[in-house]
């Protein structure tokens, strides 16, 4: 098997530009770190294109079967390809899926009005994930689910939770026309264990705002129902992962 140990070699080039969104939708893929996660992304159906291992290992043949071009390589290349500080041995390119719509039966769904931080977005895509929310509504200005950061937030439930990016009112609109209620998080609105939750089999959309702007005055005026989470010390908020992880377990608890 063919080995690279220069970084001027063209698939290291290739590979190393993934970190960057403009080459990510130029090459229409993204690249995935650690065995861990590329096993993830394979049981999620995408499909893999290149690869680098610094020794060969039986995901080496599996990647290969599915028609992946795999090579090895040197730990300094694999270093310069990665984002992160201490690559896991591995890393590979995958086929960005398709921006289709969500699943129409879905009965609850998250929307990010321009979530810019990638931790933030990742944790929130793993909450959801274990949560039962069947889709994500992105932000135009949110971050790119398949950035490195958010891929590393997420633990692999950004290849399982379907999202969309899309301008997030028109979507909403559209989604409340469908008969779904749009919750927004915001400081102003009713206590969220005042509020009497949803009926069995009522859709909604729980929208999650800006880390520093919060909710746009649009969609906050367009929502069906406002929820803050109570502030019993001195914080004036919560970090935007934290109250959505909470929000949605609270909406979706038996009542």
């Amino acid at each position: 098997m063919e080995k690279i140990t220069s970084a001027s070699n063209p698939a290291v080039k290739r590979l190393r530009s993934l970190s960057e969104a403009r080459s990510r939708r130029a090459e229409n893929a993204f690249l995935v770190e650690g065995g861990v996660m590329i096993n993830e992304a394979l049981e999620s159906g995408l499909k893999p294109l290149e690869a680098l291992f610094e020794e060969e290992e039986a995901l080496v043949s599996r990647l290969a079967s599915l028609g992946a071009s795999v090579r090895l390589c040197s730990r300094a290349v694999l270093e310069h390809v990665c984002d992160t500080v201490t690559p896991q041995g591995c890393c590979a390119s995958f086929r960005l899926p398709e921006n289709t719509a969500l699943d129409e039966d879905a009965a609850r769904l998250i929307a990010l009005d321009d979530v810019q931080d990638p931790g933030n977005v990742g944790t929130i895509l793993r909450t959801a994930d274990a949560a039962g929310f069947q889709g994500v509504l992105l932000g135009l200005k949110s971050a790119d689910v398949f950035s490195p950061k958010v891929q590393r937030a997420a633990m692999g439930s950004g290849f399982r939770v379907h999202s969309v990016r899309t301008a997030l009112m028109p979507a909403l609109k559209a989604y409340q026309k469908k008969g779904y209620r749009i919750v927004s998080s915001a400081l102003d609105g009713e206590d969220l264990y005042a509020f009497g939750g949803f009926g069995s089999g009522e859709r909604f959309v729980l929208v999650i705002g800006n880390e520093a702007k919060g909710i746009s005055g649009d969609i906050r005026e367009m929502s069906d129902v406002r929820l803050k989470i109570p502030m019993r010390g001195r914080a004036e908020s919560l970090n935007a992962s934290v109250a959505a992880g909470i929000l949605m377990y609270e909406l979706t608890k038996p009542t």
